[in-house]
């Protein structure tokens, strides 16, 4: 549970959504947020138009607004904002965690195996990864970057790459994880979906 002087504002963004993310979203969030469509079918102009809405519903210094980002097929841990928080305190102003599937069905059954061999974690608990799915940083930090771009995919890494921050404000931790989806098929050419595709078909 967030401590009780930090307040949170849900903001769900659905873009080209085919199925009933929408009516399912205003379900979930009601009073505690925003559920908007877009028809954009970018990932990094969604993630921005998101940010956009929530920083102008926040009326706070922008160095004390933290923006936890997700995806609508992650399912996060209960402490996550808690552990982004935790972070947060200490002068940290960007956190990447990693992502784990929640199922194969849809793949080979050498994928999993080949998946969790290839996702690199170092032997500190560090990471060379970048997930839009698990991604938090500092609003003015965020603004200083100059924000999501509008890129169908790797909006992430690109992002990451141009926070204006040292290195010792930057944290990449194995032990954020975020469940994802996993499916065969994804949203965003070259995305995630694509990567653990890979896998399959693969011998030797």
């Amino acid at each position: 549970m967030l401590p009780s002087h930090v307040t949170s504002d849900l903001i769900v963004v659905t873009d080209q959504s085919t199925d009933e993310s929408f009516r399912v979203a205003q379900e979930i969030v009601q009073e505690s947020g925003i559920v908007i469509e877009i028809e954009a079918g970018c990932v990094g102009t969604a993630r921005a138009l998101g940010v956009q809405l929530a920083l102008e519903r926040y009326e706070g210094p922008r160095k004390l607004c933290w923006l936890a980002n997700t995806d609508a097929d992650c399912e996060v841990p209960v402490t996550w904002l808690e552990d982004q928080m935790e972070y947060a305190k200490t002068g940290v102003a960007a956190v990447a965690g990693i992502i784990d599937v929640d199922s194969f069905i849809d793949h080979d059954s050498s994928v999993p195996d080949r998946f969790r061999l290839s996702y690199l974690i170092h032997s500190d608990g560090t990471h060379p990864h970048v997930h839009g799915a698990n991604f938090g940083v500092r609003a003015d930090v965020y603004l200083q970057a100059g924000g999501w771009q509008d890129l169908p995919s790797a909006e992430d890494l690109d992002l990451w790459r141009r926070l204006k921050i040292g290195i010792h404000q930057r944290i990449s931790d194995a032990s954020l994880c975020v469940l994802t989806s996993g499916r065969r098929i994804g949203r965003a050419p070259l995305g995630f979906a694509d990567a653990l595709a890979a896998h399959n078909g693969v011998t030797g």
